[in-house]
Order: C-alpha cells, then sequence, then structure tokens
C-alpha cells in the first residue's frame, strides 16, 4: 500500500478562479466519525452576505498562503495570514468574509467527527 503524500502549494493558479477549489486530501473513519483532510483554493472568493457555515462537526483551518477574514457569529472579523490557524466548534456559525482576489489564498482544512449519509436508495429522494 502506497502512503499519499504531496505538496500543498502545487499547482496553484496563475490567476482568478470562478469558484473556489476543495480537494479531499485524504480521509479516513474515526470512533467519533470522520477525519477529512481538505486543501481549499480561493481567489478573492467569499461566503455571500447573509450565508453562515453551521456543521455538526469541528474543523481546524490553517491559511498557508495569501490572506483571508473570517467571522464567527456574534465576534469582529479576524485576520489570517501564512500560519494563522482557528480551531472552530460544532455548531458555531463562521462565514468566509474575504479571501485576497490578488493572489490565491491556500487553506488546510481538517474536518473532525464528520458523519458521512449513506447513500439514498434509487426512488427514496427527498423529493418522491
Amino acid at each position: 500500500m502506497s502512503v499519499p503524500a504531496g505538496n500543498l502549494l502545487a499547482g496553484l493558479p496563475s490567476g482568478a478562479l470562478a469558484d473556489e477549489i476543495f480537494t479531499t486530501l485524504t480521509e479516513s473513519a474515526a470512533s467519533s466519525g470522520t477525519v477529512r483532510i481538505e486543501r481549499i483554493l480561493s481567489t478573492g472568493q467569499a461566503s455571500p452576505d447573509g450565508f453562515w457555515y453551521d456543521q455538526d462537526w469541528d474543523e481546524f483551518v490553517l491559511v498557508v498562503q495569501g490572506a483571508a477574514r473570517l467571522q464567527i457569529n456574534g465576534e469582529a472579523e479576524r485576520t489570517l495570514g501564512p500560519g494563522d490557524w482557528m480551531m472552530i466548534p460544532a455548531r458555531r456559525r463562521h462565514r468566509v468574509a474575504w479571501t485576497d482576489p490578488a493572489a490565491p489564498t491556500v487553506w488546510l482544512a481538517v474536518h473532525i467527527g464528520e458523519q458521512k449519509q449513506p447513500p439514498q436508495a434509487a426512488g427514496k429522494g427527498e423529493d418522491q
């Protein structure tokens, strides 16, 4: 079995992206749910006005390169640069207020305790 490896700064875009790019680097089962590690590339994207993430799992975020501002509901925006990280507890509403439009922002996000939903059986969707 090969050991997964890579470089978070490989393949960065030279210009603006239409949307952020989310790439799962690795995922494994843990006793409290799944641990998923992903790289996020942003080039000026932000959460839409009035939108808040409200997740059932903890999330650790680290800015590897670039700059961003995160807002935790009820708190002032926090500016993050290379090396800055934040641990966002489950059910703590948060949003991306801003990312640098002039250079790629590279995030490392670790989702801890995410519960994977089983695939829906054919014909059993919500609109049935």
